[in-house]
């Protein structure tokens, strides 16, 4: 078998796979709510930056309704769960094509350290979650006095 019928070959199976999936004309199922499936597991989408005192997480979440949010911290694991609607008024038959996700997500991230959890802060403007976490006491690094004897 040489390179190009292994190629065509591979070719001839995606278009199948495209067949199969991706033709339905209107909403895929799998495709309209967050639990249980591998795209909850990767909503909302975060970076995480280190600050002197702690960590910044900022979540990408469009169209989530902020008193949906849940923020919680137990040493270093940060949780972000909420709900993001469906357009309202929108039969799901009615779509011709879905590609925004609705319903309930949570997501867990480990951080370096643990947090305070007295200390977190959370704003949500234009989409974007931002929280703010400081280091646990015992996690700040200390700066020790060297005494000449």
């Amino acid at each position: 078998m040489n390179s190009w019928t292994s190629w065509h070959e591979l070719e001839r199976m995606r278009s199948e796979m495209d067949r199969l999936f991706g033709s339905t004309g209107g909403a895929r199922p799998w495709r309209l709510a967050f639990l249980p499936g591998t795209a909850a597991r990767r909503y909302p989408l975060m970076n995480v930056a280190e600050t002197e005192g702690g960590y910044e997480v900022m979540a990408l979440a469009p169209g989530v309704d902020p008193a949906s949010f849940e923020v919680t911290v137990k040493e270093n694991i940060l949780t972000i769960a909420g709900e993001k609607r469906r357009t309202e008024g929108v039969k799901p038959e009615e779509y011709h094509r879905s590609e925004r996700a609705a319903g309930r997500f949570v997501r867990s991230l480990e951080l370096p350290t643990a947090v305070d959890p007295d200390n977190v802060t959370a704003t949500y403007t234009n989409g974007l979650l931002t929280i703010g976490l400081e280091k646990h006491e015992a996690a700040k690094p200390r700066q020790i006095p060297v005494t000449v004897g």
